[in-house]
C-alpha cells in the first residue's frame, strides 16, 4: 500500500463497521460513525481530515519493529481498527493546522497489542511530531510498571534490526531516549518516585489507566501540558471495577462523547467491549472486545480462561473485564458448589497420622463459629486432604439456627461441630482439642489472624507449637487464595463433603484489589466462612515452608 493511500484504510475501516461488514460491540460502531459523519460536516466546526498526515504516521509504524511473541524481530504490522485508530488520532485536524484530538482514551481487553503499539505513538510523538524540545512520558502508578512500555520503544531504536535513521537520530539512556538535535526525550514516568515538577508534556502515554489511585499524580500531568501547541494524551488501559476511579470517570464520559450527549471535539474514544445481552461465554462476541482475535490474541486462550471461569466463580469478573471489556463489581461469590463437590475422596484418617500438617485457626470473638482447620500437602504440590474441625458455644444454638437457616442441631448430633461450655466460644477447649489434634498429628505450624486471642497463641506456644500470624490482607492472602483455587481446579482439594465447610464455601465473596490481588471477605460474603479463612490460614503457612509463594506473587 502506498504511503499516501494508507489514510484511507482509517475511513474502510470506519465503513466497514457501519455497514456490519466487522463485528464490534455497540461503542466501537459509535465512535465509527462520528468519524463518518465528521468527515461530511465537520468543516462547519472548523475540523478537516489531514490524509497526509494519517499516512505518513502509519508508514512511520511500518518501520518499527516488534518485540516479543511469534512476530517477535519482524516489521509492525498494524490491523485494520489500529489503522483507524492511529490514523484517526494523528490525521484530524482542527482550524490553523493542529492536532484535533488532545485525549485518546483506548479501552481494550488485554493481550491486544495496546503496549506495542502505544510504544510507537511515543517514539512518534517525542521524535517525529515536528515538535521541537519535545518531552514525551509513559505515566503510570509505579516507574517499573511505565518502564513496561518505554522498554518496548527503547528496543525498537537500538536492536540490531532497527531503522539506520531510527538510530542516527535517537541517543539510547538506561531509561532515555533522547535527540540532541532537537532536545526531545522519551521517559518513564512513575507515581511512586518521580517528581513532577518542572515538567513540560508534549506526549503522556497513560499506561493501564484503571489502577490509578492518585488523583493529584494524574492533575500535574494534565497541567504540564499547558505550554505545548498540540499536546497528546495517549491513554491505554482494561476495564476495572472501582467507579469512583479516574478511569471509570474517564471511561463515562467518553460514552456520553460517543452517544452524543456531551460534544467534545478534543477527545477521541475506542471502548472496545461485548454488549448489554451478549453471553459472556460465547466465543462469537469475544472479538467485539478483541479486535486483534486470531493475531495477537489467540481463541485457545480466552476458551481456556472462560471454562475456569465458568467454574470459579470469582474468576467470573476477572473473564469479563479482561476478555469481554466489561466494568464489573469488585467482588463476586466466590467458586460454584458443583465445583466445591466434584473434589475427589480424603484419605483416610489413620493415613493421615503419618503426614505432615498445618493447622490454620480463625477464633471467633464471641457467640459465632470457630474454626481449626489441617492441612496435609501431598508431596506433589497439586492436592492434599483437609481436616476441618468447627465448634459453637452451648448457649443459643437454637437462635443461630433459626437466625442463620443452617441445621446446626443436625451438624452437632453427626459429629461436624463441636459444643464448647458457656455462652461464647471457650477458648480453653480450642487449646485442649488442639494439644489432641498435635498427639495424633505432625502438626508443623499454626497460623492465626494476629489480632485475634494473643493469650490463644502464647498457650499454644507452650504446648511446643510453632504459632505464625497470618495478618487478614490482600497482600499476604492472594497467593493461599490463588492456590486454594488451583487445587479445586485440579481437583485436588480432598475435603471430605464436610457440610459445614460446603456451607461456607457456598457463603464466599472473594474481593480484588487494583493490583489483582484477592482475598476471601467475610464482610461482604453473604455468611460465615471461618472455615475458609481457617483453611487460607493453613495454606498461607504451608506455602512459606514449601517455598511456593512466588507462584501467585502478584507484581
Amino acid at each position: 500500500m502506498a504511503a499516501p493511500a494508507l489514510a484511507e484504510a482509517v475511513h474502510e475501516y470506519a465503513r466497514a463497521v457501519v455497514a456490519g461488514e466487522v463485528v464490534t460491540g455497540r461503542l466501537v460502531r459509535l465512535a465509527c460513525e462520528r468519524h463518518l459523519r465528521d468527515l461530511d460536516d465537520g468543516a462547519k466546526r472548523g475540523l478537516y481530515f489531514d490524509a497526509e498526515e494519517a499516512s505518513r504516521t502509519l508508514e512511520f509504524f511500518g518501520f518499527l519493529t516488534q518485540r516479543k511473541g511469534e512476530w517477535g524481530g519482524q516489521r509492525l504490522q498494524l490491523q485494520p481498527w489500529q489503522m483507524f485508530r492511529i490514523g484517526s488520532v494523528f490525521g484530524w485536524k482542527r482550524g490553523g493546522g493542529t492536532r484535533r484530538f488532545r485525549v485518546a482514551f483506548n479501552e481494550v481487553a488485554r493481550k491486544n497489542g495496546k503496549t506495542t503499539e502505544a510504544a510507537g505513538v511515543g517514539l512518534k510523538l517525542a521524535f517525529f511530531d515536528g515538535e521541537p524540545g519535545a518531552e514525551v512520558y509513559v505515566a503510570a502508578t509505579k516507574r517499573d510498571q511505565a518502564k513496561i512500555c518505554w522498554s518496548e520503544a527503547h528496543w525498537m531504536v537500538t536492536h540490531r534490526n532497527a531503522p539506520a535513521g531510527l538510530k542516527r537520530k535517537v541517543t539510547a539512556l538506561t531509561a532515555n531516549l533522547h535527540d540532541p538535535g532537537s532536545g526531545s526525550k522519551f521517559e518513564p514516568l512513575g507515581a511512586d518516585a518521580d517528581s513532577t515538577d518542572g515538567l513540560n508534556i508534549h506526549g503522556e502515554i497513560d499506561d493501564e489507566l484503571h489502577a490509578w489511585k492518585n488523583r493529584e499524580f494524574a492533575e500535574k500531568l494534565d497541567t504540564a501540558t499547558s505550554a505545548r501547541r498540540q499536546p497528546l494524551r495517549w491513554i491505554i488501559t482494561t476495564p476495572g471495577f472501582d467507579r469512583t476511579s479516574l478511569c471509570w470517570d474517564m471511561h463515562d464520559y467518553a460514552v456520553k462523547v460517543l452517544e452524543g450527549v456531551v460534544e467534545d471535539d478534543s477527545l477521541f474514544a475506542y471502548i472496545a467491549s461485548i454488549d448489554e445481552g451478549d453471553d459472556w461465554r460465547d466465543p462469537n462476541v469475544w472479538i467485539k472486545a478483541n479486535p486483534n482475535l486470531g493475531v495477537s490474541t489467540k481463541l485457545e486462550t480466552i476458551t481456556e480462561k472462560c471454562r475456569k471461569a465458568e467454574q470459579i466463580i470469582r474468576e467470573q469478573n476477572a473473564f469479563k473485564r479482561m476478555y469481554c471489556g466489561l466494568w464489573t463489581e469488585a467482588e463476586d461469590r466466590w467458586v460454584s458448589t458443583e465445583l466445591w463437590d466434584s473434589q475427589r475422596k480424603r484419605a483416610k484418617r489413620k493415613t493421615l497420622e503419618s503426614r505432615r500438617c498445618f493447622a490454620g485457626v480463625d477464633l471467633s470473638s464471641t457467640k459465632d463459629i470457630t474454626a481449626l482447620v489441617l492441612w496435609f500437602p501431598d508431596d506433589d504440590g497439586d492436592g492434599g486432604d483437609v481436616l476441618p474441625f468447627f465448634f459453637v458455644p452451648q448457649e443459643g444454638i437454637a437462635d443461630r439456627e433459626r437466625s442463620d437457616r443452617v441445621p446446626y442441631s443436625t451438624w452437632i448430633a453427626e459429629g461436624h461441630i463441636e459444643v464448647t461450655p458457656g455462652p461464647a466460644v471457650d477458648y480453653d477447649y480450642i487449646e485442649e482439642k488442639l494439644k489432641e489434634l498435635a498427639a495424633t498429628y505432625e502438626i508443623e505450624s499454626v497460623a492465626k489472624d494476629p489480632w485475634q486471642a494473643v493469650q490463644f497463641g502464647v498457650h499454644v506456644r507452650s504446648m511446643g507449637l510453632q504459632v505464625v500470624d497470618v495478618p487478614p490482607n490482600a497482600s499476604r492472602l492472594n497467593a493461599p487464595t490463588r492456590e486454594l483455587e488451583r487445587l479445586l481446579q485440579l481437583r485436588g482439594l480432598r475435603h471430605g463433603k464436610n457440610p459445614v465447610l460446603r456451607w461456607m464455601a457456598s457463603n464466599a465473596v472473594a474481593v480484588e484489589d487494583s493490583r489483582g490481588q484477592i482475598k476471601l471477605d467475610k464482610l461482604k460474603s453473604r455468611e460465615k466462612i471461618d472455615g475458609l479463612s481457617a483453611l487460607v490460614n493453613a495454606l498461607a503457612e504451608a506455602m512459606v515452608a514449601e517455598k511456593v509463594l512466588e507462584r501467585w506473587f502478584v507484581r
